[in-house]
């Protein structure tokens, strides 16, 4: 049963609020590489989110399919993994395979979808 807000110690809190937000930017890096993939735009960013994403697949290997920081949240008093307080239980142990399938469609279409070179396109404003 998840504890309430109300029911966390402080620095549970304070952990949940960062997981939270340590989510909320890896979501945010994989909207990019899909937005870069289908814009044919590659950047520093990129790279950026795309080793903010590796770091999270190998904690995800470290984690044997599950988030690393979990151990650590529950030593601090929060037994509710993260997802589980929004979706249900099921629906929140398949997010992480979802994602990654989400993940890995994203760097094959980067793969598969070059930037475009100087000539790929024409200039608008000029015709």
């Amino acid at each position: 049963m998840p504890k309430t807000w109300s029911d966390l110690p402080p620095l549970a809190k304070a952990f949940r609020v960062g997981h939270a937000a340590v989510g909320i930017v890896e979501l945010g890096c994989l909207g990019y590489v899909w937005a870069c993939a289908l814009g044919r735009r590659r950047d520093r960013l990129l790279g950026a989110a795309l080793a903010v994403l590796a770091v999270q697949g190998a904690g995800m290997v470290v984690g044997r399919g599950n988030c690393p920081l979990g151990p650590l949240q529950r030593r601090l008093g929060d037994p509710s993994p993260l997802f589980e307080l929004i979706l249900p239980p099921r629906a929140a142990r398949a997010v992480f395979p979802v994602l990654l399938i989400v993940t890995l469609g994203g760097v094959l279409a980067l793969a598969l979808r070059p930037p475009f070179s100087s000539t790929d396109h024409t200039d608008i404003r000029r015709s």
